[in-house]
């Protein structure tokens, strides 16, 4: 009876064993990545806290708006054809050289492009507070320098190569968080002169992106490849600047509603609510690559609601742990930054409603359903422009400004779970 009774344990184990061999491999590819996401949250902070602390709160709400612009500005490059280029490398690795190469020749054909809508984000949010000079430059490094550098992240990654993803990420971010550090000794601290040292830093980023960690594979032409993903490759670019646009266009109603200063407190506070979602990325990177293969990974009730729980917990404990720490010790982040410090816990639920909506967005991009995808980030842009244009014009109170945010970013979140989930019903789209 004894050894009867042993049997069932000895099952249970075997099957324990069993799980966590077949899933070993999982575990080590995610703690190759989070790997780089740690360091560079340690950069990142170290980048935010000179750079913050440097350079007076009116230029840096006007910098971290320009910047936010030049990312959303940047899927325009090679008319999102990153996305193909990073399918290409997770299901077919051996023409990552050929889709290399059409990225490179669509980039070139997407400059003027790239220019016309950089000129007219300028025109309507920046031409009364930065000078033309400024933005172009900013725009330059986030678009034609830090771009190509996010492209060698994503091609490692589709790859499964997480740890030299992981290295790149945590260099290439050290060397940004360097430039901050050089500018901070600097003998001048305007906006204009930091723009040479941002250029600088994702300059020397780029060389190290292409000199050692980017695939050695000739570059081929085939346009007839090309031809044929344009068409999804545009829906991308269109869905990213969409999503960078509801992601950050709250940065630029406040920098033309509420003016510099404002924008700069805005811009302290949503900067650290950015490095939530740090580790949170790695997470949304690794799943998309598993729908890719498996599309229907989410069709649990229990899965999908047990992700989004744990995205939610996870920003919102990192945003408390950095209030309580601030609440205590306001000066912890600098002189600057203390300015913003009250104001930090307030915000206590956007990061985690804020993550959940970029999560659901990548789930559309997984399963190749990326018109729906734009479609769903236009609506999200629309209803936020209109949420925080209200806000902005109605509480001009800063504390009651910042906890109303809770509520636009649940309203946000609610309305991207609606759309998210209807679309995620109809049959994933072949890759």
């Amino acid at each position: 009876m004894t050894e009867a009774r042993g049997i069932p344990q000895r099952r249970t184990f075997a099957r324990i064993g069993t799980f966590v061999a077949e899933r070993r491999g999982l575990v080590r590819d995610y703690f190759s990545a989070i790997s780089g996401a740690g360091g560079r949250l340690v950069f990142s902070l170290a980048y935010f806290i000179a750079l913050a602390n440097t350079l007076s709160i009116s230029e840096f709400g006007m910098f971290a708006t320009a910047s936010a612009a030049g990312v959303m500005l940047s899927r325009i490059l090679a008319f999102g054809f990153i996305s193909a280029l990073y399918r290409t490398a997770t299901i077919r690795p051996n023409l990552i050289g050929t889709f290399t190469a059409g990225f490179l020749l669509l980039g070139i054909v997407s400059l003027p492009f790239l220019a016309l809508a950089s000129f007219g984000i300028y025109l309507i949010f920046f031409a009364g507070t930065v000078p033309l000079s400024v933005f172009s430059a900013i725009v330059f490094a986030e678009a034609l320098l830090w771009r190509p550098v996010e492209v060698a992240l994503i091609v490692n990654n589709g790859l499964g190569k997480f740890g030299r993803a992981a290295i790149l990420a945590i260099l290439a971010t050290a060397l940004r968080a360097l430039g901050a550090g050089l500018f901070m000794v600097s003998a001048q601290h305007s906006i204009w002169v930091w723009s040479w040292f941002y250029i600088g830093a994702n300059a020397a980023s780029l060389l190290l992106a292409f000199g050692w960690f980017y695939p050695r594979q000739r570059l081929r032409l085939r346009i007839e490849l090309y031809l044929r993903r344009l068409a999804d490759s545009i829906y991308v670019a269109g869905a990213e600047v969409l999503f960078y646009l509801q992601s950050e266009f709250d940065k630029l109603l406040v920098l033309a509603i509420g003016g510099p200063h404002l924008a700069g407190i805005y811009a302290i506070i949503m900067r650290l609510v950015d490095l939530t979602a740090i580790p949170i990325r790695t997470f949304s990177m690794m799943l998309v690559q598993r729908m890719m293969r498996a599309p229907d990974l989410l069709s649990r009730l229990a899965v999908k609601s047990g992700i989004e729980g744990g995205v939610f917990l996870v920003s919102t404990l990192a945003l408390l742990a950095l209030g309580i720490v601030l609440h205590f010790f306001p000066n912890a982040l600098g002189r600057n930054v203390s300015e913003a410090a009250p104001l930090v816990a307030l915000a206590i639920c956007v990061p985690g409603l804020r993550n959940l909506v970029e999560y659901q967005a990548e789930l559309l991009f997984a399963r190749g359903q990326t018109a729906v995808r734009a479609l769903n980030l236009g609506l999200l842009a629309a209803l936020k422009a209109l949420l925080l244009t209200y806000v902005l014009t109605t509480i001009a109170d800063t504390s009651k400004l910042v906890l109303s945010l809770n509520v636009v970013f649940l309203l946000l979140y609610l309305a991207s779970m609606l759309l998210t989930y209807s679309a995620l019903r109809r049959p994933a789209k072949a890759i």
